[in-house]
């Protein structure tokens, strides 16, 4: 009976694991769309009038919890949150909820990008996008609240490549997702989104937090909500935010059974060939011919937000709008070839790495 009941749990598990690769988009529907540091409203005019026409299933959006204002606006304080509160330039509550909905209602479905890693850095007492305020350096943030508990004890990443520290030490307030105040903090916001009527979620710096926490944190999120058109039971879709190109300790293996994993490899692989410092012959062996994951299941691009400036592993060899005739084929064969779940970019243009031209 015992062996049985085992048995059960573990088949319920592996279904979970499996449903948590389905992007729940609408049939005939594919590619995500990145649409970074866009507003709400505007996202929500934008899958009425270009998205839904074109066939595309679904948008990324920036992380929309509140974050700390950091002097000229970098893209980058998107990444430093200071509360769970839905307010950032992009709208406030309200507007998101709107944007999530109408963009459900015409079959485009919405992705979050969640940062719940960490906080912010270390910068004294510091405000947020919603007014919220504090205290960085005693890692006090009231509007959570999250106090210095709550957080790994202070050890500096110095190897990146190392397990322990990658995932136990900091460059910014590194939260403690093995504790039950923050798992139970983390799952209430995610299920808040999930409440909302996101499909999914785009989990940043995943390498920073252990398989098993995280396993734990997305087994507790809510089934997406019926009322935005999802089937009963469907689960979040999970993508997780994985740098492997090689010589870590940290690897993709240890997050296929979570979700799909960003495939850095194809990134690296595709932009350099387009850009000419490869064969295009190799085009014919992509993919898993081409040292991408033997995971079937991989999220494919050409750049992100973050390569695209220059801060990825990949250096200054990834192809971005600025190389509009190799972007433009590099981003049509992408889109071509059978490999991965696919997704495609839609930021700004810029001059500097740090980006303050978001406006």
């Amino acid at each position: 009976m015992i062996a049985s009941l085992l048995f059960l749990a573990v088949i319920a598990l592996f279904g979970q694991c499996q449903t948590q690769l389905d992007e729940n988009m609408w049939e005939n529907r594919n590619t995500i769309v990145q649409l970074f540091e866009w507003k709400w409203n505007d996202i929500a005019d934008e899958c009425e009038n270009f998205l839904q026409h074109q066939g595309y299933g679904g948008v990324q959006v920036s992380p929309p919890n509140e974050n700390v204002i950091i002097p000229n606006r970098p893209w980058w304080e998107r990444y430093q949150p200071i509360s769970y509160i839905l307010i950032t330039r992009s709208g406030n509550e309200t507007e998101f909820s709107d944007m999530v909905r109408r963009c459900n209602d015409v079959g485009v479905r919405i992705y979050v990008d969640v940062v719940i890693s960490h906080m912010t850095a270390r910068m004294g007492t510091v405000r947020g996008t919603g007014g919220s305020v504090a205290y960085t350096d005693i890692q006090y943030y009231p509007a959570v609240p999250y106090t210095a508990i709550h957080f790994h004890p202070i050890c500096y990443l110095n190897d990146n490549t190392k397990i322990n520290e990658a995932r136990n030490c900091e460059l910014l307030n590194t939260l403690n997702q093995g504790i039950e105040h923050v798992r139970f903090k983390l799952v209430d916001f995610m299920n808040r989104l999930i409440d909302l009527g996101v499909a999914g979620f785009r989990v940043e710096a995943s390498t920073s937090m252990w398989p098993s926490d995280l396993e734990s944190i997305f087994n507790r999120l809510n089934n997406l909500n019926t009322d935005h058109g999802f089937d009963v039971g469907s689960r979040p879709f999970i993508v997780l935010e994985v740098i492997d190109l090689g010589g870590k300790d940290i690897s993709r293996g240890e997050y296929l059974h979570l979700g799909r994993i960003t495939e850095y490899k194809f990134s690296a692989e595709i932009d350099r060939i387009f850009k000419g410092n490869g064969q295009l012959a190799h085009l014919s062996k992509w993919g898993e011919g081409r040292g991408c994951t033997t995971n079937p299941n991989p999220l494919v691009f050409v750049d992100n937000h973050v390569n695209q400036r220059g801060y990825g592993l990949e250096g200054n060899n990834i192809l971005t709008y600025k190389e509009s005739k190799q972007y433009r084929m590099a981003i049509a064969f992408l889109l071509a070839h059978p490999y991965g779940s696919t997704r495609i970019m839609s930021s700004f243009a810029f001059t500097d790495l740090s980006s303050t031209e978001w406006r």
